[in-house]
């Protein structure tokens, strides 16, 4: 089991100041580490998903829709119960500390659909109570930025705008971590442009990361530096973006071409006009010997690991 790194010892309490400094020392080395989180419901089990995140970074969580993301996320929070596991955060356990983390959290689930009725400006003045490193100009510079009217009702703003105002929130209170469930969906292309433009500069800094969840590949090749891949609630892929893009090729040839050899080799495959297209392992190449390839990325690494898979049906 994670220890709490910052509990009461030898019956003396730590000063405010020493423990502001034992969470500093922390942070240097791994800002969020999960080991063995797994929940199951009738229909679905997330399974043994562990993970580590270290400063500076911006850790793209990607799977398809019902792949366990969300499900991920909200049992690192607690905010689903998991059945077993261990959250680690700013060298916490997540757990034990749950209140000291979140002041150090940025958590974006979603658009923002609390007190539909209230005036942003109300519902500013009562999160900013619930946090004491609450930035006023940070807040200030992230609604002009995001173009928000704080005299609008929450009901009023679109999905996209609803998004800017809970992401402007979770960056007003010097958060080290963001945590953002499908951030950009329902944003316009423009938007999604500007939006992964702060995430790079949120951690400019190398003191802060980012975890965010999608399943819009294009943000993930912008602005990610890790990739997370979820598929059927077991994770498939972990590790530097470019590593596992490079680690992948795709290949296409006539149908004379699918040997045996080749297609044991082919992660999936699509069938063509003229043959066919697949994915195939940098390390498997010498079975496409001869065939055409190309450089994938993360969106034709997903579609034939899940849509044109090999063999899907056994």
């Amino acid at each position: 089991m994670f220890g709490c790194a910052f509990s009461i010892t030898g019956g003396v309490k730590m000063s405010a100041v020493d423990y502001s400094l034992q969470i500093d020392e922390a942070r240097e080395t791994v800002i969020c580490e999960v080991r063995g989180l797994s929940k199951s419901y009738r229909n679905f089990w997330l399974n043994d998903v562990s993970f580590k995140l270290e400063p500076g970074y911006i850790l793209g969580f990607v799977g398809r829709n019902g792949a366990g993301k969300s499900t991920t996320i909200k049992s690192m929070l607690r905010l689903v119960k998991p059945d077993c596991g261990e959250v680690k955060m700013f060298g916490m356990d997540y757990a034990e500390n749950e209140e000291e983390c979140k002041k150090h959290l940025g958590i974006v689930l979603g658009e923002f659909d609390y007190y539909a009725d209230k005036k942003l400006k109300t519902v500013t003045g009562v999160v900013r109570r619930f946090y004491p490193e609450w930035d006023e100009a940070a807040y200030r510079r992230c609604i002009a930025r995001f173009e928000l009217d704080e005299t609008k009702r929450v009901k009023e703003l679109s999905s996209g705008m609803k998004v800017k105002y809970a992401l402007a929130l979770a960056l007003s209170h010097n958060a080290q971590l963001l945590i953002l469930d499908e951030p950009t969906s329902g944003l316009d292309p423009v938007s999604r442009d500007e939006l992964l433009d702060v995430f790079r500069e949120f951690v400019a800094d190398g003191k802060r990361s980012i975890l965010f969840s999608t399943h819009i590949t294009s943000d993930l090749d912008k602005c990610a530096d890790y990739i997370m891949y979820i598929k059927d609630g077991c994770i498939l892929m972990n590790g530097d973006r470019e590593e596992i893009i490079g680690g992948y090729r795709l290949v296409c040839g006539g149908k004379a071409d699918m040997t045996p050899e080749l297609e044991a080799a082919l992660i999936g495959v699509k069938e063509t006009a003229f043959g066919f297209t697949g994915l195939i392992a940098e390390r498997d190449l010498n079975a496409a010997d001869g065939l055409q390839t190309a450089p994938a990325d993360i969106e034709s690494i997903m579609l034939y690991t899940e849509k044109y898979e090999l063999h899907q049906e056994a």
